[in-house]
């Protein structure tokens, strides 16, 4: 019996609506992703000389503990040896992980897209990481679950161009649930985290949030005046990230609380400017736990359809 119950819920029957949503939101992410980085790409991350931060110096202190982790230097020593000046090959690492990110968002060579947009994602991460920030590793999160999830789906291209392929609806209910699970222990560890200090508690931590550089879109007399606020804001944002792993697994609740998070990643955008890191997570919650929304209407058209026809 419980053995039957834990493969009904690794093993969900659902559509592979999430993984539209999770292909087309990543495309998005890497293109936006590679228009942010556009203007300073070779800049940062440049060997050595006239770079903002060595990038050989970042590889060293981040391949200490794994020397295997992908980086800029292997595809920058592959170029030299066909000729390739190093700022050739860093364009050309750009212009493959854009074309990447576009191929995505067309569902065009999907797999393929996927496997080349986490490799040069995370290259450029472990080159640039003491740069980087909360939105690499969950880029990199999400690119890694697209580039094993059963690609392509029913509204790529590959699937309209080629032969659509019929996938276990079991498969793809399996890699869902681990997207799902992922995040219920990301945020419930990362609420749990705030509560365990005491600046979430006071608004010392929001404060600190909305008023350093470059973050300080807010002006402070402004802060000022709604500053009896922040604890209470600090205290609603561990409760949302702590709920998270409970509430979003109940029906009458799972559309309230996905609302509440959406609504949180929305706000660190408007008030903090990181509008990568509240896209990135929007995507993944979206494409995890968006789609059984709307599923009981899906079953009724062609997913039924399908299941009719491939019992």
């Amino acid at each position: 019996m419980l053995t039957r119950r834990l493969t009904e819920f690794l093993f969900p029957e659902v559509p592979d609506t999430w993984l539209t949503v999770l292909r087309i939101g990543l495309g998005l992410q890497v293109v936006a992703y590679c228009f942010s980085l556009l203007p300073d790409w070779n800049f940062v991350f440049v060997g050595s000389g006239s770079g903002l931060i060595s990038r050989d110096v970042t590889e060293t202190i981040l391949t200490l503990d794994c020397p295997f982790l992908p980086r800029l230097s292997w595809f920058v020593d592959l170029g030299k040896h066909v000729g390739f000046s190093e700022g050739k090959v860093l364009s050309l690492i750009l212009l493959c992980f854009l074309g990447s990110g576009c191929c995505l968002i067309a569902g065009l060579f999907c797999r393929t897209a996927a496997v080349v947009a986490w490799l040069l994602h995370l290259s450029s991460v472990t080159s640039g990481g003491l740069m980087s920030y909360g939105v690499d590793n969950f880029m990199t999160i999400g690119l890694f679950y697209l580039m094993l999830s059963p690609l392509p789906d029913r509204w790529s291209l590959d699937s309209r161009l080629w032969a659509p392929q019929t996938r276990d609806s079991h498969q793809l209910g399996f890699y869902q649930r681990v997207l799902q699970l992922h995040l219920c222990f990301i945020y419930f560890f990362g609420g749990l985290d705030k509560c365990l200090g005491s600046g979430w508690w006071n608004g010392t931590s929001i404060w600190r949030a909305l008023t350093r550089p470059p973050f300080n879109l807010i002006p402070q007399h402004i802060l000022a005046r709604w500053s009896y606020f922040l604890p209470a804001i600090g205290i609603l944002i561990c409760l949302i990230e702590i709920g998270y792993l409970f509430f979003i697994w109940l029906k009458r609740t799972r559309s309230i609380w996905l609302l509440c998070v959406l609504g949180m990643h929305f706000a660190i955008a408007l008030t903090i400017g990181m509008y990568l890191f509240a896209l990135i997570m929007v995507i993944l919650n979206a494409a995890a736990f968006a789609p059984g929304l709307w599923r009981k209407r899906e079953t009724t058209g062609w997913w039924r359809q399908q299941a009719l026809a491939n019992p």
